[in-house]
């Protein structure tokens, strides 16, 4: 049960490094793929330092990841952002689902937990599990693990510059989506950034934009 980390990088010095200490020397991690898009900073000099293989790939989370998945080695494959730190238990729940032969039909995610005391830090991760539970529907920052046969299956990360993420886990089906039992820690600077109330309501008029047919491209220049 070989097991590739993949991480789509740039400009990601100022959280990688803690983000691959979590998975660094980890017996389960032995592939760390790390695919930058271009960075102008320490990136790829501290994922090199972390033992990482780097790869490169034209920028954009979607074209980056699915370069990662191509460059991997392992048959499971689990997808981190550059600013998500895997949290107590994550070997072992990993462990645990890989170990179970049914779920290679399937994919897991973490619990989404913000790296902030602020009371809206708290309503937004609980939201994000209301929206895993009812659509179906965890991002990115919350991590994904899949066997590779089922990711080749559904057809991988597509070249999207936005909702790559969402993209792919309906793809992937709500029934086949299961929660792992352990936290995928995240940056919440881009919450404090935007204010905690405008960003979750940009990012759900995002989604809504892309359910009614909007293309990516265009809600990529709203992101910003």
């Amino acid at each position: 049960m070989d097991l590739s980390v993949v991480v789509p990088t740039l400009n990601a010095a100022g959280t990688l490094a803690d983000a691959l200490a979590r998975i660094q020397g980890a017996a389960i991690a032995r592939d760390i793929v790390v695919v930058d898009g271009g960075s102008a900073d320490e990136t790829t000099d501290l994922a090199t330092a972390a033992g990482a293989r780097v790869v490169t790939a034209a920028r954009g989370r979607g074209t980056q990841l699915a370069h990662g998945a191509t460059a991997a080695a392992g048959d499971w494959l689990l997808f981190l952002h550059a600013d998500t730190c895997l949290g107590p238990g994550w070997t072992d729940a990993i462990s645990a689902f890989m170990a179970e032969p049914s779920n290679r039909q399937r994919a897991g995610y973490f619990r989404l937990v913000f790296d902030d005391p602020h009371p809206a830090a708290r309503r937004i991760e609980r939201w994000a599990m209301r929206r895993c539970r009812w659509l179906g529907l965890p991002y990115g920052d919350q991590g994904l693990l899949i066997h590779r046969s089922l990711y080749d299956r559904v057809g991988g990360y597509r070249s999207l510059p936005l909702m790559e993420d969402v993209d792919l886990v309906r793809r992937i089906r709500r029934r086949r989506l299961l929660l792992l039992p352990a936290d995928a820690v995240t940056s919440a600077a881009r919450y404090r950034r935007d204010r905690w109330i405008a960003r979750p309501l940009r990012n759900l008029a995002l989604l809504g934009l892309w359910h009614l047919g909007v293309p990516a491209r265009w809600l990529a220049r709203l992101y910003g």
